[in-house]
């Protein structure tokens, strides 16, 4: 994946908490959602996502670092030199990653589809 989960931090308060990627080859952005799931047995997750993610179409270059912060703010792009920062904010009234158990799942979705339910 040209896009990687560099850490979790400050976990379980969402006006603190924040995932930071990488962005290891150019790419966009809006093709990645980031979901919250656990450990089922180590090295393995559960398949139940509770809470997801998908970034806002955006292109981003290698060298580039972009943080989703699970509380509310505003979002943001900062000019870091030659790198570009972005600042997400997933606007969540309680923290994401609060168990022991938690762990962050990156996915890269190039196409997708939906049908609306019918009654």
């Amino acid at each position: 994946m040209d896009l990687k989960i560099s850490k979790v931090q400050k976990v379980g308060k969402e006006n603190s908490e924040f995932v930071r990627l990488s962005v290891e080859n150019d790419c966009e952005l809006g093709e990645y959602l980031i979901a919250d799931s656990t450990y089922t047995n180590p090295g393995q997750i559960s398949n139940k996502l509770r809470h997801v993610y998908w970034f806002p179409d955006q292109k981003v270059k290698k060298g580039d670092t972009v943080f989703l912060v699970t509380g509310k703010g505003t979002n943001s792009i900062k000019e870091n030199g030659s790198n570009t920062i972005y600042q997400f904010h997933w606007n969540l009234n309680e923290g994401v990653w609060n168990d022991d158990g938690d762990v962050a799942v990156l996915f890269h979705e190039k196409e997708w589809e939906f049908t609306k339910s019918e009654k």
